[in-house]
Protein backbone atom coordinates (compact mmCIF):
# COMPACT_ATOMS: atom_id res chain seq x y z
CA UNK A 1 0.00 0.00 0.00
CA UNK A 2 1.05 3.57 -0.67
CA UNK A 3 -0.05 6.74 1.12
CA UNK A 4 -1.03 10.24 0.04
CA UNK A 5 -0.98 12.81 2.82
CA UNK A 6 -3.26 15.75 2.04
CA UNK A 7 -1.95 18.62 4.16
CA UNK A 8 -3.92 21.82 4.43
CA UNK A 9 -1.84 24.98 4.43
CA UNK A 10 -1.03 26.78 7.66
CA UNK A 11 -3.10 29.70 8.85
CA UNK A 12 -3.34 32.35 6.14
CA UNK A 13 -3.72 36.09 6.69
CA UNK A 14 -7.50 36.44 7.06
CA UNK A 15 -8.58 40.07 7.30
CA UNK A 16 -5.35 41.47 5.85
CA UNK A 17 -4.89 43.12 2.46
CA UNK A 18 -3.20 39.96 1.16
CA UNK A 19 -4.94 36.79 2.33
CA UNK A 20 -2.78 34.41 0.31
CA UNK A 21 0.21 34.33 2.61
CA UNK A 22 0.94 32.48 5.82
CA UNK A 23 0.56 34.37 9.05
CA UNK A 24 3.38 34.02 11.60
CA UNK A 25 1.26 31.36 13.31
CA UNK A 26 0.73 29.61 9.97
CA UNK A 27 4.48 29.52 9.42
CA UNK A 28 4.99 27.99 12.87
CA UNK A 29 2.28 25.41 12.21
CA UNK A 30 3.98 24.36 8.99
CA UNK A 31 7.40 24.14 10.64
CA UNK A 32 6.03 21.98 13.44
CA UNK A 33 4.18 19.68 11.04
CA UNK A 34 7.46 19.15 9.21
CA UNK A 35 9.17 18.29 12.48
CA UNK A 36 6.34 15.91 13.34
CA UNK A 37 6.74 13.93 10.12
CA UNK A 38 10.50 13.78 10.67
CA UNK A 39 10.14 12.62 14.28
CA UNK A 40 7.67 9.83 13.48
CA UNK A 41 9.82 8.65 10.58
CA UNK A 42 7.56 9.49 7.65
CA UNK A 43 9.75 10.19 4.64
CA UNK A 44 8.19 11.63 1.52
CA UNK A 45 9.09 10.17 -1.85
CA UNK A 46 7.01 12.68 -3.80
CA UNK A 47 5.60 16.12 -3.03
CA UNK A 48 3.30 18.49 -4.85
CA UNK A 49 1.37 21.67 -4.07
CA UNK A 50 -1.10 24.00 -5.66
CA UNK A 51 0.41 27.23 -6.93
CA UNK A 52 -1.06 29.48 -4.22
CA UNK A 53 1.53 31.18 -2.02
CA UNK A 54 0.15 29.73 1.23
CA UNK A 55 0.27 26.21 -0.21
CA UNK A 56 3.77 26.59 -1.62
CA UNK A 57 5.24 28.04 1.57
CA UNK A 58 3.61 25.35 3.69
CA UNK A 59 5.15 22.73 1.42
CA UNK A 60 8.63 24.25 1.59
CA UNK A 61 8.52 24.56 5.37
CA UNK A 62 7.25 21.01 5.92
CA UNK A 63 9.77 19.49 3.54
CA UNK A 64 12.64 21.42 5.13
CA UNK A 65 12.61 18.93 8.01
CA UNK A 66 13.10 15.93 5.72
CA UNK A 67 16.61 14.48 5.65
CA UNK A 68 16.41 14.12 1.86
CA UNK A 69 13.42 16.18 0.77
CA UNK A 70 11.89 15.53 -2.64
CA UNK A 71 11.40 18.38 -5.08
CA UNK A 72 8.17 20.30 -4.60
CA UNK A 73 6.13 19.96 -7.78
CA UNK A 74 3.25 22.29 -8.64
CA UNK A 75 -0.21 21.54 -10.00
CA UNK A 76 -2.85 24.32 -10.03
CA UNK A 77 -5.58 21.68 -9.86
CA UNK A 78 -4.71 21.54 -6.16
CA UNK A 79 -5.51 25.24 -5.73
CA UNK A 80 -8.43 26.25 -3.51
CA UNK A 81 -11.90 26.62 -4.97
CA UNK A 82 -12.53 30.18 -6.17
CA UNK A 83 -14.47 31.46 -3.17
CA UNK A 84 -14.12 35.08 -4.22
CA UNK A 85 -15.86 34.53 -7.57
CA UNK A 86 -18.52 32.36 -5.96
CA UNK A 87 -19.32 35.07 -3.44
CA UNK A 88 -19.25 37.83 -6.04
CA UNK A 89 -21.49 36.07 -8.54
CA UNK A 90 -23.77 33.87 -6.44
CA UNK A 91 -24.29 35.83 -3.24
CA UNK A 92 -26.41 38.64 -4.81
CA UNK A 93 -28.82 35.99 -6.07
CA UNK A 94 -28.86 33.96 -2.87
CA UNK A 95 -29.76 36.87 -0.60
CA UNK A 96 -32.89 37.48 -2.67
CA UNK A 97 -34.35 34.18 -1.44
CA UNK A 98 -32.76 33.80 1.99
CA UNK A 99 -33.63 36.46 4.57
CA UNK A 100 -31.18 35.17 7.17
CA UNK A 101 -28.34 35.30 4.66
CA UNK A 102 -29.39 38.80 3.56
CA UNK A 103 -29.29 40.04 7.16
CA UNK A 104 -25.86 38.50 7.60
CA UNK A 105 -24.58 40.23 4.46
CA UNK A 106 -26.11 43.54 5.50
CA UNK A 107 -24.23 43.29 8.79
CA UNK A 108 -20.93 43.07 6.91
CA UNK A 109 -19.96 39.46 7.83
CA UNK A 110 -16.53 40.62 9.02
CA UNK A 111 -15.83 37.84 11.50
CA UNK A 112 -14.39 34.50 10.45
CA UNK A 113 -17.50 32.70 11.73
CA UNK A 114 -19.86 34.91 9.73
CA UNK A 115 -17.70 34.59 6.63
CA UNK A 116 -17.87 30.80 6.91
CA UNK A 117 -21.68 30.96 6.77
CA UNK A 118 -21.43 32.89 3.52
CA UNK A 119 -18.96 30.35 2.14
CA UNK A 120 -21.32 27.51 3.08
CA UNK A 121 -24.17 29.12 1.15
CA UNK A 122 -22.16 30.03 -1.94
CA UNK A 123 -20.13 26.79 -2.08
CA UNK A 124 -23.26 24.65 -1.88
CA UNK A 125 -25.05 26.76 -4.48
CA UNK A 126 -22.00 26.53 -6.76
CA UNK A 127 -22.08 22.74 -6.63
CA UNK A 128 -25.82 22.44 -7.16
CA UNK A 129 -26.60 25.31 -9.53
CA UNK A 130 -23.38 27.13 -10.42
CA UNK A 131 -23.58 25.88 -14.01
CA UNK A 132 -26.40 28.37 -14.56
CA UNK A 133 -24.10 31.36 -14.04
CA UNK A 134 -21.44 32.73 -16.36
CA UNK A 135 -18.01 33.60 -15.01
CA UNK A 136 -17.75 30.55 -12.76
CA UNK A 137 -15.78 27.39 -13.31
CA UNK A 138 -18.27 24.55 -13.33
CA UNK A 139 -18.22 22.30 -10.28
CA UNK A 140 -17.86 19.23 -12.49
CA UNK A 141 -14.75 20.70 -14.11
CA UNK A 142 -13.17 21.46 -10.74
CA UNK A 143 -14.14 18.07 -9.31
CA UNK A 144 -12.77 16.20 -12.31
CA UNK A 145 -9.56 18.26 -12.12
CA UNK A 146 -8.99 17.24 -8.50
CA UNK A 147 -9.70 13.61 -9.41
CA UNK A 148 -7.22 13.70 -12.28
CA UNK A 149 -4.60 15.44 -10.12
CA UNK A 150 -4.87 12.71 -7.49
CA UNK A 151 -4.54 10.04 -10.17
CA UNK A 152 -1.43 11.85 -11.37
CA UNK A 153 0.10 11.67 -7.89
CA UNK A 154 -0.65 7.95 -7.68
CA UNK A 155 1.01 7.32 -11.03
CA UNK A 156 4.03 9.51 -10.25
CA UNK A 157 4.59 8.06 -6.77
CA UNK A 158 4.03 4.37 -7.32
CA UNK A 159 3.46 1.54 -4.87
CA UNK A 160 4.80 1.55 -1.32
CA UNK A 161 5.56 5.27 -1.31
CA UNK A 162 4.55 8.30 0.75
CA UNK A 163 3.38 11.41 -1.07
CA UNK A 164 2.64 14.86 0.34
CA UNK A 165 0.03 17.12 -1.26
CA UNK A 166 -0.06 20.68 0.08
CA UNK A 167 -3.44 22.13 -0.68
CA UNK A 168 -6.56 23.78 0.80
CA UNK A 169 -9.81 22.91 2.54
CA UNK A 170 -12.10 22.88 -0.47
CA UNK A 171 -9.72 20.65 -2.39
CA UNK A 172 -9.34 18.24 0.51
CA UNK A 173 -13.13 18.12 0.88
CA UNK A 174 -13.47 17.36 -2.82
CA UNK A 175 -10.87 14.58 -2.67
CA UNK A 176 -12.53 13.00 0.37
CA UNK A 177 -15.98 13.27 -1.17
CA UNK A 178 -14.74 11.56 -4.30
CA UNK A 179 -13.08 8.73 -2.40
CA UNK A 180 -16.22 8.18 -0.30
CA UNK A 181 -18.47 8.53 -3.35
CA UNK A 182 -20.57 11.12 -1.53
CA UNK A 183 -23.50 12.87 -3.16
CA UNK A 184 -22.79 16.40 -4.40
CA UNK A 185 -24.72 18.16 -1.63
CA UNK A 186 -22.59 16.41 1.01
CA UNK A 187 -19.23 17.79 -0.12
CA UNK A 188 -19.49 20.93 2.02
CA UNK A 189 -19.72 18.71 5.11
CA UNK A 190 -16.08 17.79 4.51
CA UNK A 191 -15.07 21.40 3.81
CA UNK A 192 -16.19 23.32 6.88
CA UNK A 193 -14.29 21.38 9.60
CA UNK A 194 -10.85 21.28 7.94
CA UNK A 195 -8.18 22.68 10.28
CA UNK A 196 -5.03 24.51 9.25
CA UNK A 197 -2.14 22.06 8.78
CA UNK A 198 -4.44 19.09 9.33
CA UNK A 199 -3.45 15.75 7.84
CA UNK A 200 -5.82 13.65 5.74
CA UNK A 201 -4.40 10.34 4.64
CA UNK A 202 -5.44 8.33 1.61
CA UNK A 203 -4.06 4.85 1.01
CA UNK A 204 -4.04 3.24 -2.39
CA UNK A 205 -3.06 0.12 -4.25
CA UNK A 206 -3.33 0.26 -8.01
CA UNK A 207 -6.47 2.24 -8.76
CA UNK A 208 -8.19 1.40 -5.45
CA UNK A 209 -8.17 4.30 -2.98
CA UNK A 210 -9.42 4.39 0.63
CA UNK A 211 -9.66 7.06 3.30
CA UNK A 212 -7.39 6.20 6.25
CA UNK A 213 -7.91 9.32 8.37
CA UNK A 214 -9.48 12.75 7.89
CA UNK A 215 -8.60 16.19 9.22
CA UNK A 216 -6.22 14.95 11.91
CA UNK A 217 -4.67 17.61 14.16
CA UNK A 218 -3.61 15.37 17.05
CA UNK A 219 -0.02 16.46 16.41
CA UNK A 220 -0.90 20.14 16.86
CA UNK A 221 -3.18 19.44 19.84
CA UNK A 222 -0.38 17.62 21.64
CA UNK A 223 2.14 20.35 20.86
CA UNK A 224 -0.35 23.00 22.02
CA UNK A 225 -0.44 21.33 25.44
CA UNK A 226 3.29 20.73 25.59
CA UNK A 227 4.31 24.21 24.46
CA UNK A 228 1.43 26.17 26.04
CA UNK A 229 0.53 27.58 22.63
CA UNK A 230 -2.76 27.68 20.73
CA UNK A 231 -1.71 25.95 17.53
CA UNK A 232 -5.06 24.59 16.32
CA UNK A 233 -6.94 26.96 14.01
CA UNK A 234 -9.60 26.82 11.31
CA UNK A 235 -8.80 30.08 9.53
Amino acid sequence: MASIYLIRHGQASFGSDIYDQLSPLGQRQADLVGQYFQQVGIRFDYAIAGDLSRQQETGRRVLASQAEPPSLNTDPRFDEVDNDSQVRILLPELVKRDDALRKLVDSGFESSKEYQKVIKATFTAWILEGHRYSGLQHWSEYRDGVSAALEGVMQAAGGGTNSAVFTSGGTIATAVGLVLKASAERFYDFYEPVFNCSITRLIFSGSRVSLSNFNDVAHLSLLSAQLSEDLVTYR
